[in-house]
């Protein structure tokens, strides 16, 4: 029986690579990953004081925006955009340090910061006053739900299908495999999109998250972050054989996604490397958005750069899906029968 076992673990390769990769792959991104501390903040200095209170800054503070006729106002739209974490205020006495809450991590570490100087500045925390951890995981919890109900929901009803044998019979129906793949997803659409609807106002109604922004820029970006991770669904599913290897496969891809996306440990606080692999991750680009327009008010076009994105990922990966689909669901093509036609002749003629 020992000896059995390990032939049939040996043939099968993907549960093997599951049994090897994924100790290596936890440690790895528990080692690199797992740190709530963030070393350095982007910072922004505004007002007729700006050159002399960004030298007395220290090293923490990673000054990348200098406006010495900017104001206020600048000041916050810069925290909207999301393009520094703190911006100090010179045209008033002590100096106001606007903090932007939404980026959690960061915000905790520069309060830190910040009340060692004591009275010398004011600190102003904005989009999240109480620095609640809530208001910043249900935007990104939006995006998980999403993505299980995409990745893995999908694949195993599409594998559950083919192991039927019904998902092959669609190769002889005078459908388009892109057409058949939008077929097979429609149904997931709505119920994802419906999950998205009550787990965005229950975050509302029973955790107080604020939705400042527009509701279609949120619905356009969790459309099109939902259309890759149903692509990547559908993809996984023409690469597994069973409802198991379906489930393996999504954890590969659910898995990082979960850890190496912001959602629980900050990005800027991630070795280089490993950062990297966040930035590659589709769930990275919708928590932006989700952040950005449900606590920061933030419009589509200081977010263009998440869309962008996650609008070439839903590209690639709908291209892919179908390009598999085609190849290993519907490998027939109106000359296959026309090469077997001439066997076939020969066996009657022969008979």
């Amino acid at each position: 029986m020992i000896v059995k076992e390990f032939r049939e673990l040996v043939r099968d390769r993907r549960t093997l690579g599951l049994l090897v990769m994924m100790p290596l792959l936890l440690l790895i991104i528990f080692g690199y990953a797992a740190n709530f501390y963030v070393s350095s903040v982007k910072t922004a200095v505004v007002g007729p004081q700006t050159s002399q209170v960004a030298a007395k800054l220290p090293p923490f503070f990673n000054v990348t925006v200098t406006q010495p006729a900017g104001s206020q106002a600048d000041a916050e739209n810069l925290l909207r955009d999301n393009k520094v974490d703190v911006a100090f205020v010179t045209e008033q006495t002590p100096v106001l340090a606007l903090v932007n809450g939404s980026n959690l991590f960061a915000a905790q570490s520069t309060v830190a910061a910040l009340n060692k100087a004591g009275k010398s500045v004011k600190t102003q925390v904005l989009y999240n006053p109480d620095l609640k951890t809530s208001w910043v995981m249900i935007p990104a919890i939006i995006g998980l739900i999403l993505t299980f109900i995409g990745t893995i929901i999908t694949s195993i009803g599409m594998v559950r299908e083919r192991e039927a044998g019904t998902l092959e019979q669609l190769a002889v129906m005078p459908i388009k495999p892109s057409r058949v793949i939008l077929g097979k997803i429609a149904p997931y659409f709505l119920v994802a999109s419906v999950d998205m609807i009550i787990v965005t106002v229950l975050g509302i109604v029973l955790f107080g998250v604020p939705f400042n922004g527009n509701p279609f820029a949120f619905a356009l970006g969790a459309a099109i972050f939902l259309f890759v991770t149903l692509g990547l669904g559908v993809f996984i599913s023409t690469v597994s054989q069973t409802a198991g290897q379906a489930i393996q496969t999504a954890f590969f891809f659910l898995l990082p996604q979960i850890l190496l996306s912001g959602m629980i440990f900050p990005l800027e606080a991630m070795a280089a490397g490993v950062r990297w692999i966040g930035y590659l991750l589709p769930l990275t680009y919708f928590t932006m958005i989700s952040q950005g327009i449900m606590l920061r008010g933030a419009p589509i076009t200081s977010l263009w750069l998440p869309f962008a994105v996650l609008a070439v990922m839903a590209a690639v990966v709908f291209t892919g899906a179908t390009l598999r689909f085609r190849r290993d669901l519907a490998p027939g093509s109106p000359a296959s029968p026309a090469r077997k036609q001439p066997a076939a002749a020969e066996t009657v003629s022969t008979a």
